[in-house]
């Protein structure tokens, strides 16, 4: 009971940041989740509603990643699965504090994303550019998209 309470208290302070952050003009800000031991961002403007992990029904003839659909507040989204989609996991169970992160409803979209562990809102000030691991320089963009976020390159 007491694991409850506390997972409603930090679902209800993230909820109160996020819509605070929202609120608020500074830099970019990020939500930050766990994928299978991997630290994933999502930009906050595009990150929606947090819901707890609802029954999931599968849907036949789908990729891994598409666990199946969710009833989630009435309405029907699509569950995705992040760390298969991007190849770091391999049909291990779910963990009791995953989480379904939707997003923000100007993009239209009726799906959310299974996560196993919030970890929290994200500042730029926060992060750090980490080299890249093959031991080649970084790219002198800020905004480089050539480095994959989770997963070795080779998926």
């Amino acid at each position: 009971m007491a694991k409850k309470e506390a997972l409603r208290e930090l679902q209800s302070r993230l909820a109160e940041r996020l819509q605070a952050a929202r609120t608020q003009q500074r830099g970019s800000s990020w939500l930050a989740v766990e994928v299978a031991g991997r630290g994933i961002l999502f930009p906050l403007k595009e990150a929606g509603e947090i819901f707890a992990l609802a029954p999931l029904v599968p849907v036949p003839h789908t990729h891994r990643w598409f666990v199946g659909v969710a009833n989630l507040r009435g309405h029907l989204h699509g569950v995705v699965d992040p760390a298969g989609f991007l190849g770091v996991k391999s049909g291990e169970a779910v963990p009791q504090q995953a989480q379904l992160v939707g997003f923000n409803q100007t993009l239209d979209l009726n799906c959310v994303l299974l996560v196993d562990r919030l970890a929290g809102l994200r500042g730029e000030d926060q992060l750090t550019r980490e080299p890249d691991e093959s031991g080649a320089r970084p790219r002198s963009s800020e905004r480089d998209t050539g480095t994959p976020v989770a997963g070795n390159g080779r998926n």
